[in-house]
């Protein structure tokens, strides 16, 4: 463990600054984390660590998990926004469908009524036509 402590100025507290060479697990634990991020931009990838400081790895690490926390963020934004834009195109396609049905049922309505007063004359007619044949029938029996 190398121990360092300083004066920045007269008027400042001491800074002490502690590191040991002997432990290597931070700097193998920093050589399995990826090394870039694509999501992020250039400005925000996590600066590789200066190894021999436990600080300097571990912000590191967390700057690290940082990015994998926001590569992971946004992949379930588009997952999301992948949902919402099938939401919307299915909802877009139901009133499409719910103003054919209307359509359908003005038409049905119309036709119903239509037919209605088609039956309605036609008994009308069967019922003259009827009347008159009787009728003709009773002239030529007279005659």
């Amino acid at each position: 463990m190398i121990t360092s402590t300083r004066r920045v100025s007269p008027d400042k507290s001491e800074v002490r600054i502690a590191f040991s060479l002997d432990d290597t697990s931070d700097v193998k634990d920093v050589e399995a984390l990826p090394q870039t991020f694509p999501d992020l931009e250039q400005r925000l990838q996590p600066v590789p660590p200066c190894v021999s400081l436990r600080e300097s790895v571990q912000v590191y690490k967390e700057h690290c998990r940082m990015a994998r926390e926001f590569h992971q963020v946004k992949h379930e934004i588009a997952v999301l926004e992948d949902r919402k834009r099938k939401l919307l195109a299915e909802m877009v396609e139901d009133e499409q469908v719910a103003m054919e049905i209307a359509r359908l049922e003005e038409e049905f309505r119309r036709l119903t009524e239509e037919n209605r007063t088609l039956v309605t004359v036609h008994n009308e007619r069967a019922q003259q036509l009827e009347r008159l044949c009787v009728t003709t029938r009773t002239r030529q029996d007279s005659s």
